[in-house]
């Protein structure tokens, strides 16, 4: 409806009396397709016959026109349905009609109390990169919304929707701008785009082809992945036909995808559970982050909230003396959840009060709050009824993945009528059209969490609620993140401080019995070894939501070995607050995500107020000089430290060495490849171990050049130099350091393995490392030296060593171009029984049918030969008959072998596989890829974006 078609209908409700106005809406809630709630209804009762129809378009687009229609005529009033028929035929644009929904939605059900001005400069930065980003050119972009969850993102999302309806955003850019909360589509298996868009078109007087005839003017706004129980993995089923009906995760994994209308824009809220799901999917996603409420806005929130400056004043007085709790209300939902548990209280003549840690005691005084302003003086036993029925909707709701319920569902689970209109009073529900949601999705969380405290032994078993056992599981051993929030307040509600607050209302909350179960999960869990697939950031958050000393030290006690990926400031906290509290800990793997320290602002990364706020955790200070780095060192039982692919600069290296130094630090394995250490740092980290105790060491990936190993050296040739293992591929080392190395291998008594691989090494470098291999001192068990520009020069030398060094057990000579000579020369002393070598790497050598038959002969000859790499060697038919001959000679000792088999004919695989079967032999792909990773302690499944 245009402007003059709202108030000619309303010129049609004005002709009838006020007796015949009360009866047209009593016939209008009757209306089977409205199926109006009772919040709803009490909204109709009390409105103006103008408000009256903006209420119904907002909440039943589409629908209201026909109800309407057959209303007059039910009331004898066909004179007027004649006249709606004549208004009926000018229909609202698409955009008015968002333009009343979106304001009702502002205006009703945000709740911001922070006037349209100032939530403009809150949100200043944020709304400038908005505009910005969808740049005139018609060019399709994808952005998303990022930050903390409840921290406003869909509340911003909204407003632009409403903006964009109203003529204030993208004027030149976006002709429609469709906003659709994905929550709702989760009981819709299958639709199509068209279906999804005609929704939302259906009252307007556009048509789809309308809308479709220009897709870069199109924008899509999707908000709720968080909670979406699709998977929008990558495919390949997407379709570009968006008329046609597919699974709704199809339709919206090819949206996002851009294969269906790749020229329209989307726009995205993206929360931490959907960022490593969604994220990668995107093409080329533009960044904006939300920062939530500063200091002013917060201030000006509760005196308009409480509607006094003198008494917003107080609340933010008091509020400053918990300074935790005052940058908790950063978060929009929770400064509205924080004002209503104080009104509550003043209401009730208590004294201002209020437990904000766990997280778990705000959320539960703001529901213990609310529940007595409607059953304060009901005994505790009908309020544990009434509250379970709520808490049994909500966590069928998670096991479900639902979270949009039908009158239906809340009736199933016992809510009645009249608890269903408290629940609505009191905001722990909403309502969407003829649904129910709960107020925020994090307080489904809550109640689904709360359903474990009061459930009883006693209860019938509930058909799809997993036990808490089984939903413990879910969260922290298979990944269940869209349930974490919930598995927080579990472990929150699970303190005494949490059941105190829940017990005088209703009943006996089993606590104890909680912190039992859970404990008991994690001790299963890690004797399952489960401990290596352990999510633990999920369960560092949920400790930290518990915070009792004795519980969180008993369940951390449990692990000797956890990987952690440090991927933003709230993650660090969490994972020291855990890590500090580890007394069993032997080996950690972790990695601090270079973005997270960031010492320069980047207006993307949101407000400034948040940077810094995120600075006083910034790496120097925190990670460096104690908080986290030097604690974790002098853990008593920690023995080893990988921190690959967490940049290190060279003030950061200085604090770590601090740590090291202390004698009460046990490290005797630290990995630092991919660390970003240049050879001035690798200087200071060496004299500062204690190579009485390090056994292990890799400097990996990192340019610590010739300068940095002569240091490393001379500590090696110390008599008290215990190192074992030392790790140096892709170190930038050239032949001029292996004279210093020759050296150290001959005086060292310890070390067994060393790698060079990758280094610019030359035959000349490899004839030097011989000569050491050739003193009887060197006791030295693994060379690697892949990769190190080595010709078929050296292998004369190395040949040498492999006949009079009986402790040479490894030799990896891959990636070199020592050719069909140098082969040749190797085979002769492999022949030799004086040979011990037992493992060979051949791999990426560039071999031909000259070698063959010399290769053949000399793995049916070593009788110590059992692992030979031919990975990425090209090998003929003949070759592979040969090969096959000698493994099936009883002489032959190989258990291992290297090479692709698929690369290769059926006929050639055919006889490795029949020889594979007769012998104990494995073939394999990349034979040892896996041990060489875990020696340099490379990790290859960080969620990182470095």
């Amino acid at each position: 409806m245009a402007e003059s078609s709202g108030l000619g209908v309303a010129h049609c409700l004005k002709e009838l009396s006020d007796a015949k106005f009360l009866h047209f809406k009593i016939l209008l809630i009757k209306e089977p397709e409205l199926q109006v709630n009772p919040v709803l209804w009490a909204n109709i009762k009390l409105a103006s016959r103008t408000d009256l129809i903006t209420l119904l378009n907002s909440h039943y687009p589409g629908q209201v026109w026909d109800i309407m229609s057959r209303t007059f005529l039910q009331v004898n009033r066909r004179d007027l349905w004649t006249k709606f028929q004549e208004l009926r035929k000018d229909k609202r644009t698409y955009k008015e009609i968002m333009k009343t929904a979106f304001h009702h939605i502002w205006t009703f059900e945000d709740n911001l109390y922070v006037l349209d001005a100032e939530y403009e400069v809150v949100t200043g930065m944020q709304y400038k990169v908005l505009q910005e980003v969808f740049d005139p050119q018609l060019k399709p972009v994808t952005a998303v919304i990022l930050g903390a969850e409840a921290i406003g993102k869909t509340t911003f999302l909204r407003k632009a929707m409403l903006d964009w309806a109203s003529g204030n955003l993208w004027k030149n850019r976006f002709q429609y701008v469709f906003f659709f909360s994905l929550v709702s589509l989760n009981s819709t298996t299958e639709l199509s785009l068209a279906q999804l868009l005609l929704s939302q078109l259906s009252a307007s007087s556009e048509t789809l082809d309308d809308v479709l005839s220009d897709p870069r003017k199109i924008l899509f706004i999707l908000d709720g992945f968080d909670h979406l129980k699709f998977d929008l993995e990558l495919r390949t089923n997407l379709c570009d036909d968006w008329r046609k009906t597919l699974p709704t995760q199809i339709v919206l994994s090819s949206l996002i995808q851009k294969v269906m209308l790749p020229e329209s824009s989307l726009l995205l809220e993206l929360g931490n559970p959907s960022i490593p799901k969604i994220y990668h999917l995107l093409q080329y996603p533009r960044e904006i982050t939300m920062g939530g409420l500063n200091k002013a806005s917060r201030k000006f929130y509760y005196m308009s909230f409480f509607g006094s400056y003198q008494k917003g004043r107080d609340i933010f007085n008091f509020l400053k003396t918990m300074q935790p709790l005052l940058s908790l209300c950063r978060n929009p939902y929770m400064c509205w959840m924080f004002c209503r548990t104080i009104k509550g209280q003043c209401d009730r003549g208590e004294e201002m009060n209020l437990v904000y840690e766990p997280d778990s005691a705000l959320y539960t005084s703001f529901m213990v709050s609310s529940f007595r302003s409607v059953y304060d003086n009901h005994p505790s036993r009908e309020n544990r009824a009434r509250l379970k029925t709520l808490c049994t909707l909500a966590a069928e709701g998670m096991w479900k993945q639902v979270f949009v319920f039908k009158s239906e569902d809340l009736r199933r689970n016992g809510i009645t009528e009249p608890e269903q209109t408290s629940w609505l009073r009191i905001r722990f529900l909403n309502y969407r059209g003829d649904c129910f949601m709960f107020y925020h999705p994090t307080l489904q969380s809550y109640f689904a969490a709360l359903f474990y405290f009061l459930r009883q032994d006693k209860d019938t078993p509930h058909p799809i609620i997993g036990s808490l056992l089984q939903f413990l599981r879910e969260v922290y051993a298979h990944g269940q993140t869209q349930w974490l929030r919930t598995g927080m307040f579990v472990f929150g509600i699970a303190t005494e401080k949490v059941a105190a607050m829940l017990n005088p209302h209703f009943g006996f909350i089993p606590s104890r019995d909680v912190r039992g179960v859970i404990f008991n999960c994690f001790r299963n869990m890690n004797q399952e070894e489960f401990s290596k697939t352990l999510r633990s950031q999920s369960l560092f958050k949920s400790l930290f939501g518990n915070k009792e000393e004795e519980f969180v030290t008993q369940v951390m006690g449990l692990f000797e070995e956890m990987t952690v990926d440090i991927s933003n400031v709230d993650v660090f906290t969490v994972a020291t607050y855990s890590l500090l509290r580890s007394q069993k800990l032997k080996k950690l793997h972790l990695h601090i995500q270079e973005r997270v320290f960031s010492e320069t602002y980047n207006p993307g990364d949101g407000d400034i107020e948040t940077f810094r706020r995120h600075k006083k955790c910034s790496f120097m200070t925190n990670f460096g000089d104690g908080t986290l780095f030097h604690t974790v060192l002098q853990l008593p039982h920690l023995t080893s430290l990988n921190l690959y692919g967490t940049k290190l600069s060279n003030n950061a290296v200085e604090k770590m060495c601090s740590g090291l130094k202390s004698p009460t630090c046990n490290l005797e394995e630290l990995l630092l490849g991919k660390c970003g250490i240049l050879s001035n740092a690798c200087i200071e980290i060496v004299t500062s171990l204690n190579f009485g105790k390090l056994k292990h060491l890799s400097l990996v990936e990192n340019p610590v050049e010739n300068k940095g190993v002569m240091v490393l050296c001379e500590i090696l040739k110390d008599p008290s130099c215990v190192l074992e293992k030392l790790m140096l591929s892709y170190c930038s080392l050239t032949l001029i350091v292996c004279g210093h190395l020759s050296e150290a291998l001959v005086r060292n008594k310890h070390l067994s393995l060393l790698d060079l691989e990758s280094n610019v090494l030359e035959d000349l470098g490899a004839n030097i490392l011989c000569e050491a291999l050739k003193d009887p001192k060197c006791l030295l068990q693994e060379l690697w030296l892949s990769g190190c520009c080595l010709t078929s020069d050296c292998c004369e030398q190395i040949s040498t060593v492999l006949t009079c060094n009986e402790n040479l057990k490894t030799l990896k000579l891959g990636n070199n171009n020592i050719q069909d000579r140098g082969v040749m020369r190797l085979c002769e002393a492999l022949r030799n029984p004086a040979c011990k070598l037992q493992s060979l790497g051949l791999d990426m050598c560039a071999l031909t049918i000259v070698c063959w038959a010399g290769l053949a002969s000399a793995v049916s000859t070593c009788r110590t030969l059992t692992r030979l790499s031919l990975d990425w060697v090209t090998l003929d038919h003949y070759g592979v008959r040969l090969l096959c001959e000698a493994l099936a000679c009883k002489g032959c000792s190989l258990k291992v072998l290297g090479l692709d088999i698929s690369a290769l004919s059926e006929e050639s695989q055919k006889l490795l596989q029949e020889v594979e079967k007769k012998s104990n032999l494995n073939i394999l792909h990349y034979p040892w890829v896996k041990e060489e990773n875990k020696m340099r302690g490379v990790r290859l499944l960080w969620n990182s974006k470095n």
